[in-house]
């Protein structure tokens, strides 16, 4: 493996370990915790319900009412009026007061009546009289809980620290010291609670402050239960939900945390009703919509019997503020000033829908888990793929993750984390491109310096995504091999001027060096007019022979383009000859310290350079071996010898190529078949029969020379036979 893919690796590992912290709680990204919240409201406003039976109403403190009635706080008087007008007028179910009346509402008049009657008119029989029939209707909290007695009506309460005033409701519930001290629930040590008349007239009580708001304030959750001393207490919607419903407790399902004495609430029922709630006894508001998503009665118009019946008849009923003015209003995922009684109106009516979503307590188990899975899985995955494929990966495995969430989160009501995941997915791609295309680039400027004068841009390209298979190093390969040499080079360097000479060089190896490129070789080196080029490496290249053959006659068509330009410049004409050669040769980095050069050596190689040299001999452009043809049988050729070349005693059958299959005559290939039968004869010391068929062919065409060299060879092996054994081979003594 390859130190830029460890680095890969390591720097991916590293960024899933910092996410993993993050989920373990061992640190803090608050970007992430910012994305998860934002994700939770974006899915929350897509999936608002579209149609809701709603059975809460808002009984509403507002501009008109005070208006009408006059300033908040009004007396309670008026209040007792429109708690009478609600229930015995508009029939409603329930009430909860999403107000706390701690203080006692004393009428001025009867401070005044009081002071009399203390006083000089204590004795006087007339003013008593008048006292106890007047005293009563300025007793305002003795009115209101009167109007709250015999009635389901819950008062809203404040629960916090330090402040103890007021009066408590019943508790549910008395938990004993150990319970109390392992239970995962908010723990107030002081409230703000209602007059002791009123909350002993109230069917009951619930708080309705929160203290799970999120870091950015928002309403997304609430607490359903927290506890005061020994006892527990419920939420006002907790409450009005457990009175409206005719229920005379709540039940408490208790989990422990395996491994300790840790217990958290896992689900509290109202009858048949079952609220899910995470590990801080809080449950996430199941909003319906924007503010004003509920009815909203103004409270003047119930005072004053202005309300359709219809509109709270058998209703649940919340009385609180909208105005402005009164500071109720809270942040929301979905407004940033939402009214805070319509807060507790979308918990009563979610937990009478059961549509709370839930946040499991194996959420942080399941988020843990898969980003290990997706750090494991993107790490080594990501950097054997093309930018391609990554990207496809990437889209894919967002689409995946998100749909799977928010199937999760409309079929099961389960809020699974969804931010980091996709963040991690999101960073992981971004960090392997980044760090690819720097690594690849520079790489790739590595490779232009070592190759770019040898192979054409488009292999450095491809060399580049591929720089784990490249050896420089050494290695045995099967490969092809060319050299193309022009002849009578030597005369031509003596009849051309030094800066002629360059020109005229210059002005043939850099057409076949493009023809070479354009066949995806690898230029090894110039020597004077020889040009020595390779296939199969540094890249593989399973055609190396098929394109090294193509290149060798494109280098031929080339040369005939180039006599006509060179004609006009009056330089003298270029012919070439070309060798080609495969087999197993060696590549790799060669030279010495101060020099270094990426070159084949091996047997096959000086066969290929055997071969351009007995182009002289044979008269014609290509030679190529028996090792080449077997691997392009896609060409057609015209079998010239049996040769051992100098220095080897193997013999190698040589051919010329002729081109592509479907470019050779029918009229090429039954003088081929003509001339094939002809050196079958001639190898079978047939000399009448082989000088017959040859003879025959050289009729046809004069000027070309293997029809010479073959009758010239049979008529001396007529004089001197070479004996039984022979197959055929001609040894060269020169190169």
């Amino acid at each position: 493996m390859d130190i830029q893919r460890i680095i890969r690796y390591a720097l991916s590992l590293a960024l899933t370990c910092i996410f993993l912290l993050q989920v373990g709680g061992i640190i803090h990204i608050p970007i992430l915790t910012s994305l998860e919240n934002q994700a939770y409201d974006a899915r929350l406003k897509i999936t608002l319900p579209e149609q809701v039976d709603k059975q809460v109403v808002i009984i509403d403190i507002d501009e008109k009412s005070l208006d009408e009635i006059g300033q908040w706080p009004w007396n309670r008087n008026i209040l007792a009026t429109i708690n009478d007008r609600l229930f015995d007028l508009y029939q409603i179910k329930a009430i909860g007061y999403d107000i706390v009346f701690a203080e006692a509402d004393i009428d001025e008049g009867a401070k005044l009546l009081n002071k009399m009657a203390s006083g000089s008119l204590r004795d006087d029989p007339e003013f008593i009289q008048e006292y106890n029939r007047v005293m009563p209707s300025l007793q305002h909290d003795r009115r209101f809980a009167e109007s709250l007695k015999d009635r389901k009506t819950v008062l809203g309460f404040v629960m916090g620290t330090d402040t103890i005033k007021g009066d408590l409701p019943k508790p549910i519930a008395k938990l004993d010291k150990k319970t109390l001290k392992n239970l995962a629930v908010n723990k107030p040590t002081g409230y703000t609670a209602n007059l002791k008349i009123l909350q002993d007239s109230a069917y009951s009580g619930g708080f309705f402050d929160n203290p799970l708001l999120d870091d950015d304030g928002v309403f997304r959750r609430v607490p359903l239960i927290q506890t005061y001393g020994n006892d527990l207490h419920e939420s006002l919607a907790l409450a009005l939900t457990r009175v409206a419903t005719g229920s005379p407790a709540i039940e408490m399902v208790v989990a422990a945390n395996e491994g300790s004495n840790d217990l958290f609430l896992e689900w509290i029922k109202i009858g048949e009703l079952a609220i899910p709630v995470d590990q801080k006894s809080g449950a996430l508001v199941p909003y319906i919509g924007k503010q004003k998503s509920f009815v909203y009665i103004s409270a003047t118009d119930v005072l004053n019997k202005k309300v359709e019946p219809e509109l709270l008849k058998d209703k649940i009923a919340l009385f609180g503020a909208s105005a402005p003015g009164l500071l109720d209003l809270r942040t929301t995922p979905l407004e940033p000033a939402y009214p805070g009684v319509e807060v507790h109106a979308n918990i009563v009516q979610g937990i009478l829908d059961g549509r709370i979503l839930h946040a499991p307590g194996y959420t942080q188990g399941y988020e843990f888990i898969l980003i290990v899975m997706i750090g494991l899985i993107l790490t080594f995955t990501l950097p054997m793929l093309s930018a391609l494929l990554s990207t496809l990966v990437i889209v894919g495995s967002v689409i995946l993750l998100i749909g799977s969430n928010f199937f999760a989160w409309t079929s099961a009501q389960l809020v699974l984390p969804i931010a980091a995941p996709v963040l991690l997915v999101i960073l992981l791609f971004a960090l392997q491109m980044t760090y690819g295309f720097f690594v690849e680039s520079r790489g790739k400027r590595q490779l232009a310096h070592l190759f770019g004068q040898y192979v054409p841009p488009e292999l450095v390209d491809e060399m580049s995504l591929n720089m784990g298979d490249i050896n420089l190093d050494g290695e045995m390969r099967q490969m092809s091999v060319l050299f193309s040499d022009v002849r009578g080079f030597t005369s031509i360097s003596e009849s051309l001027e030094p800066k002629e000479l360059t020109d005229y060089i210059n002005g043939f190896l850099t057409p076949i060096t493009q023809v070479i490129h354009d066949n995806r070789g690898t230029i090894d080196k110039y020597m004077g007019d020889c040009v020595m080029a390779f296939w199969g490496a540094p890249l593989d290249d399973e055609q190396h022979a098929l394109h090294a053959l193509n290149a060798a006659v494109a280098i031929v068509e080339r040369m005939k383009e180039l006599r006509k330009e060179f004609s006009e410049k009056q330089w003298p004409e270029i012919y070439v000859g070309i060798g080609v050669n495969s087999g197993e040769m060696n590549v790799g980095n060669k030279g010495s310290e101060f020099r270094v050069d990426y070159t084949v050596l091996g047997d096959s190689v000086n066969l290929g350079s055997r071969l351009e040299g007995l182009t002289k001999i044979y008269g014609v452009d290509i030679i190529t071996s028996e090792f080449t043809k077997h691997d392009v049988p896609e060409f057609e050729y015209r079998e010239l010898d049996r040769v051992r070349v100098k220095g080897k005693n193997k013999s190698v059958t040589i051919f010329e190529p002729l081109g592509l299959l479907e470019n050779v005559s029918k009229e090429q290939r039954k003088l081929l078949r003509q001339f094939h039968i002809g050196i079958k004869q001639y190898r079978s010391q047939n000399w009448d029969a082989a000088e017959r068929e040859i003879f025959g062919l050289s009729q046809l065409d004069p000027e070309r020379k293997i029809y010479k060299i073959y009758l010239d060879r049979i008529m001396h092996f007529r004089e001197d036979p070479p004996g039984e054994g022979w197959d055929g081979s001609f040894t060269h003594t020169s190169k």
